[in-house]
């Protein structure tokens, strides 16, 4: 039975069909009704991956064709959701790597590729989208040789619209993807790959069966978390779930578990089960590293009586998203909020916007900055999350920030302007690579600080929205860095601390300084707005006083008389100016902390 089941997953960049050629093979094989079939991309059942025409979570399906069990995966092709592909991969034997015929190899694309090299999975490659005009299918193939080592001959194009050659594909996984290998019966052993909260049912854990089988009723153990649970029900996906006797070696499929928190049914965790009671406890299935989070915002509710709903909110959003990470924080400029991780922006931005949608709430978000290591002078390292948590200088012997590696593949024209764009964000350059006669791979490192805000949309802006790019985390480094305080009247403003490069610390502090002007009040005394490093101040914007023309009631005589009223006006906006205080209106915060 094992030798006729094939896992594959599908791996692209987005929005180059893999959805839509998941459609087709759920057509093919008869798995969903053509009646049922009452929209494109099946798989992204979300609201927000319909709109966007993203994936945001894998999906798994189980087919049925020619005698042959086919297990699919669908996966996102975003580099911000890159670990869900990495998941989907452990529990593969092969992959389909699809590369638009009119648009080429991407960034996502190679990143992908490589990742299922790594895990020795079968590579079939297929060229999509052949019905488009400005598809080009021997070039592309060509491309895909010279990058990737595939032979071109070996490349399917196919239309996953129009359902052109798709059967080609499926062929092609059944004669090459390897089928499961068979092990001993003496102990079962399945790899979470992902889990998902259910209202009716708890937490239901996505597993590939490794070793031996698993059925309902099975008392079994998570190797990780030390949970023992009671198998409540077992199954395929269809896509939807679909009660079976049990799930045998190689196979995909479901478990109910029926606890009450995703975290415990961590993904990577493995689910054990020994038909020998001599043996206590075995080795846990190589699985994934646990998610770190990058990018990290504050998220604050506009009215303040909202955040208990806010708390269930994210609450109930982690249960089913288990890279997102949160905790309490309180703000003097924005009340109480949670201080939020995240994988990257577009996973901020899809967070953000199921929340707002979702549980109607209406949200601040703060701009995003990215989490750096105190090395004290103790030698412990401390992880500072947000700059007004950076302990005093006086306790720090330097700041780590962390660095990625960046690649993006552009048209050849625009390479000057890439790379100028990656050098003014103290980029080092690792290579340039040229694909084909008119595209280049760049290769870069560049701190993370310097892509995390509004990178991306620069690169696409530069270059005419051809230019697409992956990162991946290469380590912390010690560097120059700073911490910014604001200071308004003397005071300083915590929320609006930063820690940046000190050559970058004028023009950071000069930009928040002159926002600052524009946004507070004019007052009777001037209010001076500094940015400064410890004692030193490296910006400077001053508020002008409001002044009466005290002179207006003279009339004639010595200039003595004018000099007297304005001198005591002098001595009056001095008084002031040392008891009075400025109160930053909460719109003054807002605009500069939000994106």
């Amino acid at each position: 039975m094992t030798k006729n089941i094939r896992n594959f997953c599908i791996i692209a960049h987005i929005d180059h069909g893999k959805s839509t050629l998941a459609d087709r093979f759920l057509e093919l094989t008869g798995t969903v009704a053509k009646r049922d079939m009452k929209h494109g991309q099946l798989l992204d059942t979300m609201d927000l991956e319909q709109e966007r025409g993203i994936t945001i979570k894998l999906q798994p399906v189980r087919m049925e064709w020619k005698g042959y069990i086919l297990n699919l995966i669908d996966t996102p092709g975003h580099v911000d959701f890159s670990y869900e592909v990495s998941r989907s991969l452990a529990a593969c034997e092969g992959a389909i790597l699809i590369v638009d015929a009119s648009q080429g190899i991407e960034a996502q694309t190679l990143a992908n590729c490589y990742m299922a090299l790594e895990h020795d999975l079968e590579i079939i490659p297929v060229l999509n989208k052949i019905d488009l005009p400005a598809a080009d299918v021997p070039r592309r193939a060509k491309e895909i040789e010279d990058a990737l080592g595939i032979p071109a001959t070996d490349v399917i194009a196919v239309s996953a619209k129009e359902g052109t050659n798709v059967e080609d594909v499926l062929r092609r996984v059944i004669e090459q993807v390897p089928s499961p290998k068979i092990t001993d019966d003496k102990q079962t052993k399945a790899l979470i790959f992902d889990s998902v909260y259910d209202s009716y049912k708890g937490v239901v854990a996505y597993v590939r069966v490794m070793e031996g089988s698993l059925k309902k009723g099975d008392k079994v153990k998570l190797l990780h978390t030390k949970t023992e649970i009671d198998v409540l029900e077992v199954g395929y996906f269809k896509p939807k779930y679909k009660p079976s006797s049990g799930l045998a070696c190689g196979e995909v499929g479901y478990v109910v578990t029926g606890l009450k928190d995703v975290s415990e049914a961590r993904v990577g965790d493995t689910i054990w089960r020994n038909s020998d009671k001599s043996i206590k406890t075995a080795d846990p299935l190589p699985g994934y590293k646990k998610v770190t989070p990058f990018v990290f915002a504050s998220i604050f509710c506009v009215e303040g009586d909202e955040y208990p709903m806010l708390r269930d909110a994210l609450e109930k959003l982690s249960l089913n998203d288990a890279s997102l990470s949160y905790e309490p924080e309180q703000s003097g400029a924005l009340g109480h909020g949670f201080r939020c991780g995240f994988l990257g922006l577009l996973h901020l931005d899809i967070v953000q916007e199921r929340l707002e949608r979702e549980y109607d709430l209406d949200l601040v978000v703060t701009a995003p900055s990215v989490s750096y290591k105190a090395v004290m002078k103790d030698g412990g390292e401390i992880a500072v999350e947000s700059p007004a948590a950076l302990p005093d200088r006086a306790h720090v012997e330097a700041v780590k920030e962390p660095w990625v590696k960046v690649e993006i593949l552009t048209p050849k024209d625009y390479t000057g302007v890439v790379i100028k764009l990656l050098q003014d964000g103290r980029g080092i350059s690792k290579g340039i690579q040229y694909l084909s006669e008119s595209r280049v791979l760049v290769d870069y490192e560049i701190p993370l600080s310097s892509i995390v805000v509004d990178f991306y949309d620069k690169l696409k802006s530069i270059s005419s929205g051809y230019a697409s790019m992956n990162y991946e985390f290469l380590d912390y480094r010690v560097d120059d860095l700073v911490k910014i305080d604001m200071l308004v009247a003397g005071e300083p403003l915590s929320p609006l601390a930063m820690i940046v490069h000190r050559k970058e610390a004028h023009s950071a502090g000069s930009k928040v300084a002159k926002a600052l002007k524009e946004l507070i009040p004019r007052s009777n005394f001037e209010i001076p707005i500094q940015a400064a490093i410890g004692g030193k101040i490296v910006a400077r914007e001053t508020i002008p006083a409001y002044r009466k023309d005290v002179t207006a009631k003279l009339y004639g005589g010595d200039r003595t008389r004018k000099d007297k009223v304005l001198k005591k006006q002098k001595a009056g906006k001095k008084r002031m100016k040392m008891v009075g205080r400025v109160n930053v209106p909460q719109e003054a915060f807002m605009a500069v902390l939000k994106r």
